[in-house]
């Protein structure tokens, strides 16, 4: 019974950390109240595009207005592109050209006259398709390695056997990290790795942190005081999952045409 409830635990708190990720990663949609003739519409503008034109859908705005896309290329100063959105399939639509691999754009909408998020411009990037095959098995192994962790975690402060647990944890970290997250990365942007000492991307950092930790925690399994270490390693853990997916990641410079890692 004691192991159905933290395997209970450990799941919910796996979910947790996983939708939080993916509410605050720079990927997921912008929102925005339009306030319109004393009514509200929430629409929803993306922040991730493949190699094509990226259409910008106003979904809840009714027919029957102007409306506007404003939008340059990220990060510079030159002056913003205006579009006309226009009504087709039920919906407005504008769309954003396509960039450069990592390349960015950032734009604003303007809505009978009113701007939205001119002073804070949505930002955009651009990516190669990752195949289902290689970004189903690497999500599904990190999140499976946090879930090992927590529940290795459980077992250390309810002092039961966990050792087995921290190795299944560091095996399922090192494929889902360091096998199939080079894999996603070189699909999507071209480079293998660009964290540590090859870049600034927060996702590949937090991952190489998190695995040094529990690499410690494995190579000191028959120290008296490995428990606290394998504690560490997983609250260490919890802490980098908390940071954004896919932040200070790869971005195209406009400036020398090339690719910054």
């Amino acid at each position: 019974m004691k192991t159905f409830a933290y395997w209970c635990v450990a799941i919910n708190i796996t979910l947790f950390l996983s939708i939080y990720q993916r509410m605050t990663g720079p990927t997921h949609p912008k929102k925005v109240d339009i306030e319109l003739r004393g009514e509200s519409y929430q629409e929803k503008l993306p922040r991730s595009g493949l190699q094509k034109d990226e259409i910008v859908r106003l979904k809840e705005v009714p027919p029957g207005v102007s409306a506007q896309m404003h939008y340059r290329r990220y990060p510079t100063s030159e002056g913003y592109t205006t579009v006309d959105f226009t009504w087709k399939d039920g919906v407005w639509q504008a769309a954003l050209p396509a960039q450069p691999i990592a390349g960015k754009l950032q734009y604003y909408i303007t809505v009978d006259g009113k701007d939205y998020l001119k002073d804070e411009p949505v930002v955009i990037r651009f990516r190669d398709d990752v195949p289902a095959y290689i970004l189903i098995p690497h999500i599904l192994l990190m999140f499976g390695a946090m879930l090992f962790a927590v529940y290795t975690f459980l077992l250390v402060v309810t002092h039961k056997e966990y050792r087995k647990w921290l190795k299944t944890t560091v095996a399922t970290l090192f494929v889902g990290g360091f096998i199939f997250g080079p894999l996603v990365q070189h699909a999507a942007f071209g480079p293998w790795w660009t964290g540590f000492p090859y870049g600034t991307d927060l996702t590949d950092n937090k991952t190489l942190i998190a695995f040094l930790f529990f690499l410690a925690a494995l190579a000191t399994l028959k120290w008296k005081y490995n428990k606290w270490l394998v504690g560490l390693a997983v609250l260490v853990m919890i802490a980098v999952f908390t940071i954004p997916h896919s932040a200070y990641g790869s971005e195209y410079d406009y400036t020398t045409n090339q690719l910054k890692k």
